[in-house]
């Protein structure tokens, strides 16, 4: 019979999602001695529990606005609030998942997943059960021993997804993780992201150039304008999961997007 201690590590009580308020916030690069702004006073609201895909040209900000949020970098104009404190810094309540899984190629996939908890100190029998609980959750409880070459891309990228979820995230950070799949792993992956989703009830925020994929997965999206990013329009998308692409409503959503991004 499992103790109190190892069933709270693999019976995790649900954390209440992140609550996320993007203030007037504009950004700029140097380049060249010139500066290139990237984002134009942006604001938006993401609530506990709520999840956003944004949408928008290639280049025009998206994943400069992740990074903001994420704490690794400051914005020169505006305020990003976490549960109405200012980001000034990374935190494991925000992790992000990139498009590229960046696993270490020295490291079995178990230790891979562990990493956020040994940073943290807390790498205890009980986190042990839970990087176990994670592998098992998205699939890969065969392959704790593997390393990151004996792993197909749809493979990594879950070990990759394992290795967010194990800190548990209040908001989950997603910058294109399935931009490198193959069709068919792509859509497994993303009906693998809403079930975790819904299960977990953490706040997300999404970066896709796929229309389709935002509507599936996300409660709304959010349309730029190309750099610097403003934003557009907030779609709600209102659908229960699962959904369905052939769905007509999904049909005339999609539609609308792509008459905002001029791709009609």
């Amino acid at each position: 019979m499992a103790s109190k201690a190892s069933a709270a590590a693999l019976n995790p009580p649900s954390s209440r999602g992140l609550h996320l308020d993007i203030r007037a916030v504009s950004h700029a690069f140097d380049l060249d001695g010139q500066a290139l702004a990237v984002l134009d006073e942006v604001s938006f609201e993401l609530k506990p529990g709520e999840s956003l895909a944004l949408l928008g040209p290639s280049g025009c900000g998206k994943s400069t606005l992740l990074r903001l949020v994420a704490g690794l970098e400051a914005p020169r104009c505006g305020e990003i609030l976490a549960d109405n404190a200012a980001i000034t810094a990374p935190d494991p309540s925000r992790v992000v998942v990139f498009q590229d899984p960046t696993l270490y190629p020295w490291r079995t996939v178990s230790d891979n997943v562990a990493l956020g908890l040994q940073a943290q100190g807390v790498l205890d029998h009980n986190g042990r059960l839970r990087v176990a609980q994670e592998l098992e959750r998205v699939g890969l409880a065969g392959f704790a021993n593997a390393y990151p070459r004996q792993l197909s891309g749809g493979m990594a990228s879950r070990a990759a997804l394992a290795r967010a979820l194990v800190n548990r995230p209040r908001l989950l950070i997603l910058d294109e993780p399935l931009g490198k799949l193959d069709s068919l792993t792509r859509i497994r992956m993303q009906g693998k992201l809403v079930s975790l989703w819904q299960e977990r009830q953490y706040s997300a925020l999404m970066v896709t150039h796929d229309v389709e994929e935002a509507l599936l997965m996300a409660d709304r999206v959010l349309v730029f304008s190309p750099r610097p990013a403003r934003l557009l329009e907030s779609i709600e998308v209102g659908i229960a999961h699962p959904r369905r692409r052939d769905d007509p409503r999904m049909i005339t959503l999609r539609r609308a997007i792509l008459e905002l991004l001029g791709a009609a």
